[in-house]
């Protein structure tokens, strides 16, 4: 739908902003890549080929119908449009598919990482080009019906044939099909499988193996695989999740990635030089959806729900006086402006997180694998954390739009459903942050023994005798902070261990035992990583006016956690009674504060509104003419008296005379 005119009531929020959104979105994006980025979009949206139906009107079928031709038009556009990246073309796949995550998701965002990170040259050179050129439609084979995060417990087998040359892949038992791999049910015709590996009887743990499902000509599954779609899920219904079952596939010596093991022809077996090499994919993963999926969910959420809320009117301040915008009132500030800066927070610690990946894996390639626990544990966390937070988030966001949020039109709840998936693919939530905690737990031993700590864990062998934070609460105090409470609840955990230990309890069940302290400390690890790693961005930052505003959302984070969280600082004595009254004036302070820039603040992220899909939340802030445009599109709108109502509901010598 086309509007030509603003409605008043956001342009005057845009034109009374303290700074130049737009300079604020090359400091998120970069504005190289925000110019490319827009151009791409701006392709998409103008090419015909690309209109389709409306997805909330259609079958499960006709989405995954609309899904495949989508991709195919993918496809062939990128070399239609000369695009070459790999950023490129993600920038492309979310102009075309919005909210709605392709058929083929999983063959960009697991199966070639995992083809880069863990097959060996050779084995790069016969199928990485054609996977990139869509020859090779792939999909990653990890989770199991009765298995899960817990790899160790898989029950898939791949046993050596040293007659043959060859892994013998199977699913003994029900609970071993595959099951929940995106694309695998109709679409991918190869796939990454992780299995047990066995050499003559010895099992060598969780392997990748490079198997082949379906004819390349016919597309049919080859013998011995039998796979489909689990059906319907609460979102993400244009993917074909789907479920795998191996009778004893044969697949060559050297469909197993070789880049970080080898299995020699005579059955040797040469491990790698790490453990944790062989799961560099899902660390992967987890290092770039926190800013590719986490960010940019809770961040289409928050711009919906503030623009709207600069547009809506409801109830009056003063007796007599005009409805006032939603925004205006203080409670919907206080619920919707730390989404804001929680957006915003998540968008440069994810960023720090992808950068830590990058150095990280240079060093790996050569050789050095000491930081790869680090990697690992904050990315863990890292993932869970801002995953639980995005949740509870987007779900404030839909409340503060009333009725209208509960409205497929709003664009909220295919947010919503996409959203909470990720508090369970690549880790359920608890299990990363206990994974984040033995990693905690570990650095905790170092520091008894005198060892040097990692970078990211280096604050928990500082002190922090007392609590600065005064009456400006300024941001130094605000970051030693949540150092100290971080430091505080990891050395609590520790002692918990211990002392569970000392009451004869062995390490497992004690570690089972002190789950709670456990899963606290690696939230409170990751929420310090978040705060400075969000002060480490804007430090940098030239513009006044964009490093206050950015400073104050850091203020405002910070500021609510220890108003939600205020036992925790209270516990120990660190905080006292007259400074938790100086936080919560200094949060109310905030509110007033960043009011005026809430809008620019959202149109900084830069969403267009085809990747925002709501007709609450457009740029022009329309949204009511919006709305009663695309209820008359709905099919039940076709017939003045539906079929349905003649067939069933109408006398029956009425019906008969019409």
């Amino acid at each position: 739908m086309a509007i030509s005119r603003v409605n008043i009531d956001i342009q005057n929020e845009r034109d009374r902003a303290s700074f130049n959104s737009e300079g604020l979105t090359y400091i998120i994006h970069g504005e190289f890549a925000t110019r490319r980025r827009r151009y791409i979009e701006n392709l998409v949206e103008k090419d015909p080929d690309f209109d389709g139906p409306c997805l909330y009107y259609l079958s499960r079928d006709e989405i995954y119908e609309e899904g495949i031709r989508r991709q195919s038009l993918f496809i062939r556009k990128i070399a239609e449009y000369g695009l070459d990246t790999e950023e490129e073309k993600l920038w492309m796949s979310n102009a075309i598919f919005g909210n709605n995550s392709n058929p083929m998701s999983l063959h960009s965002s697991m199966f070639l990482p995992t083809l880069v990170s863990q097959a060996s040259e050779e084995q790069l050179q016969r199928w990485l080009p054609a996977a990139r050129k869509f020859e090779i439609m792939g999909t990653y084979a990890q989770t199991e019906l009765g298995h899960g995060t817990f790899l160790r417990g898989l029950e898939t087998t791949a046993t050596y044939d040293g007659k043959t040359d060859e892994f013998v892949l199977n699913s003994p038992t029900q609970t071993s099909y595959k099951w929940w791999p995106g694309g695998l049910g109709k679409t991918s015709n190869y796939a990454v499988v992780m299995a047990l590996m066995f050499i003559n009887g010895i099992n060598h743990g969780p392997h990748p193996f490079m198997v082949q499902l379906r004819d390349l000509r016919t597309h049919e599954p080859l013998p011995g695989i039998t796979c489909g779609d689990i059906a319907p899920k609460f979102g993400f219904n244009m993917i074909d999740n789907g479920f795998l079952r191996l009778d004893h596939i044969r697949v060559p010596r050297d469909n197993l990635l070789m880049k970080n093991v080898m299995v020699l022809r005579d059955g040797t077996y040469i491990k790698a030089k790490h453990d944790k090499l062989a799961y560099g994919g899902m660390v992967f993963v987890r290092a770039t959806m926190i800013e590719r999926a986490v960010y940019k969910l809770l961040a289409q959420a928050v711009t919906i729900a503030v623009r709207y809320s600069c547009v809506r009117r409801q109830s009056q301040l003063k007796p007599g006086q005009p409805e006032v915008k939603v925004l205006d009132f203080v409670t919907q500030q206080m619920r919707l402006l730390p989404q804001i800066s929680l957006a915003y927070a998540i968008k440069f610690a994810g960023r720090q997180m992808h950068e830590m990946y990058q150095t990280i894996t240079q060093d790996i390639s050569g050789g050095n694998v000491d930081s790869l626990p680090e990697l690992h544990g904050l990315s863990s966390g890292l993932k869970a954390l801002t995953s639980d937070e995005m949740r509870v988030a987007i779900e404030e966001c839909r409340l503060c739009c009333g009725g209208h949020g509960y409205a497929q039109y709003s664009g909220l709840p295919q947010i919503y459903v996409q959203a909470v998936a990720a508090c369970t693919y690549e880790g359920e939530n608890y299990v990363m942050y206990l994974q984040c905690a033995r990693y905690l737990m570990k650095c905790v031993d170092m520091i008894n023994k005198g060892s040097p700590l990692p970078p990211t864990v280096s604050y928990l062998s500082r002190e922090f005798p007392l609590c600065l934070i005064d009456q400006g609460v300024q941001l130094e105090p605000l970051l030693n902070a949540f150092k100290h409470r971080a430091k505080r609840l990891v050395s609590k955990a520790a002692q918990n261990l211990t002392r569970l230990r000392s009451q004869g309890l062995d390490q497992h069940e004690a570690w089972n035992q002190a789950h709670p302290y456990l899963v606290k400390a690696a939230k409170v690890h990751v929420q310090q990583y978040m705060l400075q790693a969000f002060a480490d961005k804007i430090s940098p930052i030239s513009d006044p006016k964009i490093a206050a505003v950015l400073k104050n959302l850091i203020l405002l984070y910070g500021a609510k956690d220890i108003i939600d969280n205020s036992g925790d600082f209270f516990e120990d004595g660190f905080l006292a009674p007259k400074q938790f009254q100086y936080v919560q004036e200094k949060f109310s302070a905030l509110l007033k504060e960043i009011r005026p820039d809430a809008v620019a603040l959202v149109d900084a992220f830069d969403f267009s509104d085809r990747s925002l899909g709501s007709e609450i939340g457009s740029y022009d802030g329309n949204a009511y003419e919006r709305i009663v445009e695309f209820a008359k599109k709905s099919p039940l709108n076709k017939h003045e008296v539906h079929p349905a109502i003649r067939k069933y509901l109408l006398p029956r010598g009425t019906a008969s005379k019409l």
